[in-house]
């Protein structure tokens, strides 16, 4: 059976996948550049000390029940963010020139190269602002120190996006989950990209009605 990669959702020939792993220049400056291309690892390296600290901050002042509820809070606020932020922000359509630029290295990079391996998770360049801004707004609704284990959540959940969008792309899942989750990125990337935002939590399309539909079938119904 054919992959995504050699067939795109509809049956007809996708790009070649020399085209889809294609990394390209984005900067002139070669330090800007380079700080465009992440390994996936980096994610987990620069956060996991941060959720460790979080979470001995949270326990230390909170019964855990508490921690546990506020860092599901936190977890589903992220998979809000992470569909509002690629359905609105990704996806906009900046005007003029320097618009189309915008967009091509917000997002637009990504689906004319989607299995670049170095441009599948955030540098810390865009997801150091989102954490910070994170954690001003946690304070302002949570206050201290519920805002920690809020964050902790947050977190959490910005590293699973990055994550599953990796595996995605670069695994062949084996679970009925990892399966369905890879076929509805894949119909993002391959039928209709304005439809199926939610990477990590899909259940948002079904919820605002961007889910993809089936596909129609030739002749009567």
């Amino acid at each position: 059976m054919a992959s995504f990669e050699d067939q795109d959702a509809n049956g007809s020939r996708a790009p070649s996948p020399e085209l889809l792993r294609a990394s390209p220049r984005l900067f002139e400056n070669p330090w800007l550049d380079k700080l465009s291309r992440v390994h996936w690892s980096m994610p987990l390296i620069l956060y996991a000390p941060f959720v460790g600290l979080l979470a001995w901050l949270s326990f230390r002042a909170q019964a855990p029940v508490i921690v546990v509820g506020a860092a599901a809070l936190g977890y589903l606020l992220w998979t809000l963010t992470e569909y509002l932020g690629h359905r609105y922000l990704f996806h906009a359509e900046f005007p003029g020139r320097w618009g189309a630029r915008l967009h091509f290295l917000i997002h637009g990079v990504h689906h004319d190269h989607p299995n670049d391996p170095l441009r599948l998770v955030m540098p810390p360049l865009l997801s150091a602002p989102i954490m910070l801004i994170a954690l001003l707004v946690g304070r302002v609704l949570f206050g201290v120190p519920l805002v920690y284990p809020a964050l902790m959540g947050f977190m959490l959940g910005y590293l699973s996006y990055d994550m599953v969008h990796y595996y995605v792309h670069h695994a062949e899942p084996k679970t009925r989950l990892g399966r369905n989750l890879r076929r509805i990125h894949m119909l993002h990337h391959f039928r209709d990209p304005e439809r199926g935002f939610g990477v990590s939590a899909p259940w948002w399309d079904k919820i605002f009605r961007t889910e993809h539909l089936p596909a129609r079938q030739d002749g009567p119904r």
